[in-house]
């Protein structure tokens, strides 16, 4: 838990300076079913309630309704960020539109992208057996499950009010090579094709959940997909101006790769341009584009976890372009940059650390919004890296904490405040228009309830997916 500046503020707000953006914050507790939009002086000044918990991200549309992806519990996938249904509802709380995409074979998960059309991208994850993965050139040492999760990207036409009709499609398994298996299609030098995902990109037995895209993010000007891609320490960039053949394919688009890859970051080693020292990221999440007319407009910034390293950064890189926008890398060389031309660590590095989920997005004014998501600490800072605002979410699974109380831990660890990501909108947001954003007063309970919750560092014993004790799947 961070340390307040306020004596015996444990949530809620810690800081607010006038050198914060203004604007209204997006959020949802993980471990509960309401969404929040705050001021930046704590107080709710919206709220809705869905019968889901997250899974994992929340977003408001230029109409004021909200976009919820739901946690729906399809058991056939246990690895991380499970999802399975995406909601909207009006900004009177109603359900207007529903969308289920999971099943034995498929699963939705983490993140989706609103597209200025309507439409929305949505990260999948789709089963491959055994026999596939090996076809696929995967050796038995590799496929520690003995089966596949890869990930796909689909865009979905909303049908109002249920439903929807798939309109694009793209599928990591169209643009895999392998150096293993010479009598495999696929077989080849991963070093002389960047452009493909070797099978090996992590370089040791892979989970089910192989790709563990986190993020999707995406930019109307240059028409291209951002993929936080955290099982090969990467991000990486598609050309969505592709059709779903092209898409599948070598050729065609913007940028006359088909479904190839056109950019990628953060682990040379994961295409044989580099070696473990010259990583970069490590377990990443949300890679985001910078809106144009925001200070570094066009560059990307990428909240860097660090899982093994014990402390995390924010990543503000500027990919290499050519005059015709296309991404620059040399003969044998990995895609630059080689660092980025900005990062927030905290000045002792242990005290800024949160090993999973978690998002950064830049502020019009020049800063940028982080969520160290474990522990559900939000907060914003400066291009010098000051922190001019904190906030820290009260609402735990089974309620709401007093001002006092401390939240506990579920069975991996994460406190039971955590926060996948949030999101700040300015005051002049267009979803704004017309609604009634008087303050509501705060979530957390006052300071004469503390003791009395129930809730104070309640601590679930560690366990699995399955109920054993000290599991390793993570429901991220």
């Amino acid at each position: 838990m961070p340390t307040s500046p306020r004596p015996g503020v444990t949530v809620g707000l810690y800081l607010n300076t006038p050198r914060a953006a203004p604007g209204y914050t997006l959020f949802a507790p993980k471990h509960n079913t309401m969404i929040y939009l705050i001021a930046n002086d704590g107080q709710v000044v919206h709220s809705w309630k869905s019968q889901y918990e997250p899974g994992q991200s929340v977003y408001l549309k230029p109409n004021g309704n909200l976009l919820h992806c739901c946690f729906t519990r399809n058991r056939g996938f246990t690895s991380g960020g499970e999802g399975g249904r995406v909601e909207e509802f009006d900004w009177a709380g109603h359900l207007v539109w529903e969308f289920d995409h999971s099943s034995d074979q498929y699963l939705s998960h983490h993140d989706i992208a609103p597209l200025p059309n309507g439409n929305l991208l949505l990260l999948v994850v789709e089963k491959k057996s055994y026999e596939q993965c090996l076809a696929a050139g995967f050796t038995p040492e590799q496929l520690r499950d003995r089966q596949l999760f890869p990930d796909t990207v689909i865009e979905v036409e909303p049908t109002y009010p249920k439903g929807g009709k798939i309109v694009w499609q793209w599928r990591v398994w169209d643009h895999l090579i392998q150096g293993q298996d010479r009598t495999k299609a696929n077989f080849g030098d991963p070093a002389a094709h960047p452009e493909l995902v070797d099978v090996a990109c992590n370089g040791r037995p892979v989970p089910a959940f192989w790709n563990h895209m986190n993020s999707i993010a995406y930019s109307a000007e240059l028409d291209q997909i951002a993929l936080s891609v955290r099982g090969c320490n990467e991000i990486w960039f598609l050309d969505h101006g592709t059709t779903t053949a092209e898409a599948a394919g070598h050729a065609g688009g913007r940028q006359g790769k088909g479904g190839d890859l056109i950019y990628r970051w953060g682990n040379p080693a994961a295409y044989g341009r580099g070696t473990a020292r010259d990583k970069q990221l490590v377990q990443q999440h949300d890679a985001q584009w910078v809106p144009a007319g925001y200070p570094g407009a066009g560059h990307v910034t990428i909240f860097n976890n660090g899982y093994d390293r014990g402390w995390s950064s924010i990543e503000e890189i500027v990919p290499p372009v050519d005059a015709a926008g296309r991404y620059v890398i040399a003969a044998g060389q990995p895609y630059g940059p080689e660092q980025p031309v900005w990062r927030y660590e905290a000045k002792r590095r242990e005290e800024f650390f949160s090993s999973e989920i978690s998002g950064a997005h830049r502020l019009p004014n020049g800063n940028t919004l982080i969520c160290a998501g474990v522990m559900g600490h939000l907060f914003e800072v400066t291009p010098a890296g000051e922190t001019v605002w904190q906030y820290v979410n009260p609402m735990v699974r089974g309620g709401i904490l007093a001002q006092g109380e401390v939240p506990g831990k579920d069975h991996r660890g994460h406190l039971w405040n955590a926060v996948f990501k949030a999101h700040r909108y300015p005051p002049d947001y267009l979803g704004f228009a017309g609604r009634d954003l008087t303050p509501q007063g705060v979530i957390e309970l006052p300071a004469s309830e503390k003791g009395k919750t129930g809730l104070d560092r309640w601590t679930e014993p560690a366990r699995d997916n399955r109920g054993d004790k000290q599991g390793k799947q993570k429901r991220e």
